[in-house]
């Protein structure tokens, strides 16, 4: 043991100056083989091959390929949270607004989202857009002798759009029992308060006779200076008789707004299943003395609302006054009827002639020569072929502006 430690320390004492010798002459050595490979090992790789796993660099960094695919998939995430679901994007349209009129039928998608195929083409739009363009009118038919007849066809009138014959007529028929949507307006000002508990009772017989349960519905309304709503859409004729009780006479006259918010609140807006009739039973003497619209726009409005209006005069002096004229301008401009009972019995009557035209109406329906969407006031003709009979209809309508 000891002769081989003296053997190891006398080696080592030995090679000491041949290292010394080593060190001085390195710099004219070429490198050793495992130095090379470090200087490989700590060198950047080629572009062609990846870092080492074990690389903290390569586990930081992703590469190329890696950053492109990263940048699509945040870009279709940025775009999905950008753009809106299409159902949004419809409803958002001004295409697929429909207009109240109006309100109702543009339900074409915008040019830029066309369907990309035929496939995707909804078959409805050809028909959507003739029903924008059709007219609805309700009329009636009276003989010389003021009688209504109920069993003409198509082929006896003949419909004149804005001076211009229909270019087709779509449908006609006779309508003697659709549903009816009345509304009653009483003027309940200090000029009808003579008369005024007989033309309660009167229009409370009436309701009773027009109003059919489960079918029809009516509403009540009273006005002076505003108007008051005192039963609301109801086809029951106990509620409709407690609306009438609870009017009051007293104040000035606003017919016109009345008529003017029945039309564009109640009867515009009314709820239905299928063609309705719309009609208001107008009781006044027509004497306005507090409306902020005018008689035009009141009809305007009555026009809109396809509404049929019945005036019941009040003026009870034998004579026909200013009030009574303008009844019949609002009567006779939406296709209704004015009536001028002088005396208290002659109410109840025309309370019956107007049931009796309401369940003798004709319903056409056409479309019209050169119609322009252009919000344009167009005038409505239907004539009969035997001069003998007498049509009552509205006499125009407003086209639907774009």
């Amino acid at each position: 043991m000891r002769l081989r430690r003296t053997f190891f320390w006398a080696a080592m004492f030995l090679l000491v100056p041949f290292a010394n010798s080593q060190d001085s002459n390195s710099s004219d050595l070429p490198s050793a083989p495992s130095s090379t490979k470090q200087q490989q090992k700590e060198s950047p790789p080629p572009a062609s091959q990846g870092r080492s796993a074990n690389d903290p660099t390569a586990r930081t960094t992703p590469r190329r390929d890696q950053i492109d695919e990263l940048k699509t998939v945040d870009q279709a995430a940025k775009d999905q949270q950008s753009a809106p679901p299409a159902a949004t994007r419809e409803q958002a349209s001004p295409a697929s607004i429909p207009t109240t009129e109006e309100k109702k039928a543009d339900t074409k998608a915008p040019a830029a989202a066309a369907p990309s195929s035929d496939d995707d083409i909804d078959p409805s739009l050809p028909t959507i857009k003739r029903v924008v363009n059709e007219v609805n009118v309700v009329f009636t038919v009276t003989d010389k002798h003021g009688r209504y007849i109920k069993d003409l066809k198509q082929n006896d009138f003949r419909v004149v759009d804005d001076n211009r014959p229909a270019s087709q007529i779509r449908s006609f028929r006779a309508e003697t029992d659709l549903p009816l949507q009345v509304g009653l307006l009483v003027d309940a000002s200090n000029s009808v308060r003579d008369r005024f508990r007989f033309e309660q009772e009167a229009a409370i017989e009436f309701m009773n006779q027009i109003v059919r349960p489960g079918y029809d519905k009516a509403f009540i309304i009273g006005f002076d200076t505003t108007p008051e709503v005192t039963q609301d859409f109801t086809d029951n004729t106990e509620l409709l008789s407690r609306g009438v009780h609870a009017l009051r006479a007293g104040g000035g006259t606003a017919m016109y707004d009345a008529l003017y918010f029945a039309c564009r609140d109640k009867l515009r807006n009314a709820q239905h299943k299928g063609p309705v009739r719309r009609a208001i039973i107008l009781l006044s003497d027509g004497e306005d003395n507090q409306s902020r619209v005018t008689r035009e726009e009141a009809i305007e409005m009555a026009q809109r609302a396809e509404v049929i209006v019945y005036a019941i005069s009040t003026n009870v002096s034998g004579v026909k006054k200013q009030g009574d004229k303008i009844l019949e301008r609002i009567s006779d401009a939406t296709g209704g009827v004015a009536f001028f009972p002088f005396q208290m019995r002659d109410v109840s009557n025309a309370f019956t002639e107007i049931q009796e035209a309401l369940r003798s109406q004709y319903a056409l329906a056409y479309i019209p020569e050169d119609f322009r969407s252009d919000g344009r006031y167009r005038t409505i003709q239907i004539l009969a072929d035997q001069k003998q009979y007498h049509v009552r209809a509205r006499r125009g309508y407003y086209a639907p502006a774009k």
